[in-house]
């Protein structure tokens, strides 16, 4: 007898096994080996001696329903119907044909997907929401991923890097795009501008003041109306206050720019998980190409190739050259930015009353 299904709940993700193929629910934890016949392509043989084949192939990630009705229909056409989202949004078809293979990819470059991201490429690049759903954006994160995505679709399909590169986007300071060898993240370089005839009608004040980080925003009184000031010698510019009080525009065409850092890392296989750091500041947020912020990526790409040895991640590469020989190598400039390295920085935004962790 089937084991019941639990109720669907308001939060949380649904049971993943009603949507895996039977094969993988058949042999779930029960795998031998697995191996890695070409780039966008993974074999796992389990202990029955069942195998299954993955096809990743990447997507845009904010999907139409034309486009996720034709990844569905090569799904039941080529594959064996079953799918699934990676966190990065590249799809992946499990198959337990090998003949089915290579159909399956004829079918999806066809149509104009890229098969490949595994192994030691460069993975599709992550994203925040960008213009299309965040309330806060100083860029469009999506439309960054897109303009790199072309100069970079090469380092996608081929596995010729030293190790994987995950490469992120946010299109503001909080930055929900997260940790990165590579992460491209909005900076903004000038204290918000506040609309004070608005503030009163329009923002909940506690509720900014709560907000802010650093104990940067209070309110205040101009020309007899309640409203919010800006301590601008606190203030790091992060834009937290933004969404809850639009008036307090902190957007603004020549004041927001990017920043790229480097050598953030998850994993702990061969190192320590490590934070990113900032290795450009000032790069001219210009849409809807950005080339100067593409260009600072492949050349640091570039350098990484030619010099890291075989799976160092690129934090692994910078600790093993030094950050000397970081700059040197990558052309970038060397200012007064990257002096700090946050060092001492758990015990002092610990003792913040905004912060705890």
């Amino acid at each position: 007898m089937a084991k019941e299904m639990r109720q669907p709940i308001e939060s949380g993700c649904p049971d993943g096994f009603q949507y895996m193929h039977p094969a993988m629910v058949k042999n779930f934890g029960q795998w031998q080996w697995h191996d890695h016949p070409r780039p966008g392509v993974l074999r796992h043989v389990a202990k029955s001696g069942d195998a299954v084949w993955t096809v990743k192939a990447g997507t845009q990630r904010i999907l139409d329903v034309f486009t996720l009705r034709k990844l569905c229909d090569i799904g039941d056409q080529f594959a064996d119907g079953y799918v699934r989202f990676t966190i990065r949004s590249n799809i992946e078809y499990m198959v337990t044909d090998e003949a089915k293979v290579e159909p399956l990819i004829a079918a999806l470059e066809g149509e104009g997907f890229v098969v490949g991201g595994t192994a030691n490429s460069v993975a599709m690049i992550s994203h925040t929401q960008g213009w299309l759903h965040c309330d806060i954006p100083g860029t469009d994160a999506s439309g960054v991923v897109k303009a790199m995505m072309d100069e970079l679709i090469d380092e996608f399909r081929n596995c010729n890097m030293p190790n994987r590169v995950h490469i992120t986007t946010s299109c503001c300071q909080i930055n929900c795009g997260g940790q990165g060898d590579i992460a491209i993240n909005v900076q903004h370089t000038k204290p918000p501008k506040i609309n004070h005839d608005l503030v009163a009608n329009v923002c909940e004040r506690p509720s900014v003041v709560a907000r802010c980080p650093v104990a940067a925003i209070r309110p205040a009184q101009v020309n007899g109306k309640p409203t919010l000031e800006v301590d601008e010698k606190k203030c790091i510019c992060c834009g937290a206050c933004y969404p809850p009080c639009p008036p307090m525009q902190i957007n603004d065409p020549e004041n927001t720019k990017l920043a790229i850092w480097v050598g953030g890392n998850h994993s702990n296989a061969r190192s320590k998980p490590s934070f990113q750091k900032l290795v450009a500041s000032g790069v001219p947020n210009n849409p809807p190409r950005w080339p100067e912020a593409t260009a600072i990526v492949k050349r640091i790409l570039q350098a990484y190739k030619d010099d890291a040895r075989d799976w160092e991640r690129i934090n692994d590469w910078i600790d093993r050259i030094g950050w000397p020989r970081f700059f040197e190598a990558t052309g970038l400039p060397f200012t007064k930015f990257h002096i700090d390295n946050w060092r001492g920085a758990r015990k002092s935004l610990n003792a913040s009353t905004h912060i705890r962790f």
